[in-house]
This record gives C-alpha cells, sequence and structure tokens, in this order.
C-alpha cells in the first residue's frame, strides 16, 4: 500500500526515471557498451553539471537566455491573446485571414533565421522576434479554441439582460478562456527556450546557453561541457514548466476539476 501511494506521487516517479537513466549510460560506459570517447561516463557529464553552477560566466549565460526567454514570452501573450479574440469572436477576420495563419504556422522557425540575419543587425531583437513568432501559435490556437468551448447559455443569458457585446466578453467569454490561455502559455514557455537557445546555436551571440556551446566546442572536453549545458537547459525547462503548472492549477481549481472528473 505504502509503495503504491509512493508511486503515485509525481515527483517521485520522476526522480526514478531520472535515476534509472543514470544508472543505464553510466552502467554502459562502464561496462564498455558505449565508448566514453563517444559519450562520456554519466557520472563525468553530473560533475561538469556541478562545476558549470558555480561558474560565473555559464550563470551570467542562462540569465541572458532567460530574459530573451521573458521578453519573447510577454510579448507572446500581448500579442497572441488579443489576435485570438479577434479571430474567435469575428468570423470574417478569422475567414480573412485563416489562410495567412496556415501558411505560416508550419514554417519552422529555425528556417526563418538566415532570414532574420539579413533584416536584424542586434542579435537580441532577432532572438525576441523569432521567439515571438514561434511561441504566438499555441497561444493563439488555444484562445480560439476556447472561446468556442464558452457556454453559450450564459451569454445569452447576460445578452437577454441587456448586456453588450464587449460586457459579454469580458464577463463570460475571458473567465471561460482563461484556462485554455494559460495551457497554451505553458506549451509556448517550452517552445520560447527551444528557439532561443537555437537562435544562440546558429547566429551566435555575446552571451547565452547556445553561446556558451559553441564556446566550450573548442575546449579539450568539449563534449562533457556541451551535454552538461544540455541538461542545464532541460532543468531550466523543467522548472519553468512545474512553476507554470502550479500556477495554473492554483488559479483554474474549478477547470482542473472539471477537466479531470470528465
Amino acid at each position: 500500500m505504502i509503495g503504491r501511494r509512493l508511486l503515485d506521487s509525481r515527483p517521485l516517479c520522476g526522480a526514478l526515471g531520472a535515476a534509472g537513466l543514470f544508472c543505464v549510460l553510466e552502467g554502459a560506459g562502464r561496462t564498455g557498451l558505449i565508448s566514453p570517447v563517444v559519450f562520456p561516463l554519466a557520472s563525468t557529464v553530473l560533475g561538469r553539471a556541478a562545476e558549470l553552477a558555480t561558474d560565473g560566466d555559464f550563470l551570467a549565460d542562462i540569465a541572458s537566455t532567460l530574459g530573451a526567454w521573458a521578453v519573447g514570452l510577454l510579448l507572446t501573450v500581448v500579442i497572441a491573446v488579443p489576435a485570438g479574440f479577434a479571430l474567435g469572436t469575428l468570423p470574417r477576420v478569422e475567414r480573412t485571414f485563416r489562410p495567412v495563419l496556415e501558411f505560416l504556422r508550419p514554417i519552422p522557425s529555425v528556417a526563418l533565421i538566415p532570414l532574420a540575419l539579413v533584416l536584424f543587425s542586434d542579435r537580441f531583437d532577432m532572438k525576441i522576434t523569432l521567439i515571438v513568432y514561434a511561441a504566438s501559435w499555441p497561444v493563439l490556437i488555444n484562445t480560439m479554441y476556447g472561446l468556442k468551448d464558452v457556454d453559450p447559455l450564459a451569454k445569452d443569458t447576460l445578452r437577454s439582460f441587456g448586456f453588450g457585446p464587449l460586457a459579454v466578453l469580458w464577463r463570460v467569454s475571458l473567465p471561460s478562456t482563461a484556462p485554455f490561455i494559460a495551457t497554451g502559455m505553458r506549451l509556448a514557455a517550452a517552445i520560447a527556450l527551444i528557439v532561443a537557445v537555437s537562435v544562440e546555436l546558429l547566429a551566435g551571440g555575446a552571451s547565452g546557453i547556445g553561446t556558451f556551446v559553441i564556446e566550450a566546442g573548442g575546449s579539450a572536453d568539449a563534449l562533457e561541457y556541451i551535454i552538461a549545458a544540455a541538461i542545464w537547459a532541460g532543468a531550466v525547462g523543467v522548472v519553468s514548466n512545474t512553476l507554470l503548472v502550479l500556477v495554473e492549477r492554483r488559479i483554474f481549481r474549478w477547470h482542473v476539476i472539471r477537466t479531470e472528473a470528465a
């Protein structure tokens, strides 16, 4: 019974999975199944990752990436949420822009880096622009999807009492759509981090996790530092996603209960 309860704990299960992967990689390296030249020992990589935690230059690189991530995500919400409401509530606007959106949406942001290199002389501006482009889609689509899930009876009830379109939007549509927007933001946060590091890797720059990886490529222990930096990028993603999930579950508890009960 106690074992089953422990396995129901998501953090504990996640820790067990990470420990299991570490043991497999360490065992494969120790037994020669994977040559340490091809992939360093897991314990060696973890040691490098711990070493980077006290490296001031690397911490500055993480702060630079997180700064671009935060600015890009904020601009994404400012742009994509109103656009989603406009497209979700005005059918003619949605029909007009739908072909353009369907054309742009499949284009990966990484494919736009060469064009962005020509258009932007400042690497930070380029990074923010590509983050906003890539991260806007989940927020935009989720906002539009959330508007379709609004209870029509609630809107009709408000209209019957003489409330106008803006009042209905503010009192009914926005609260009902907010959980979907939050989910879109959580998805966008992961995409924004991927794009930020990708732009630093492919376009360079003065600082950032991607820039650190490029510079580490010329060192004697390049592979160890590159994998250690990737571990830190993954850790940043896990922490940001966990925080957003906690905020989402706390603010929209009613929506979580309804979803889990369905």
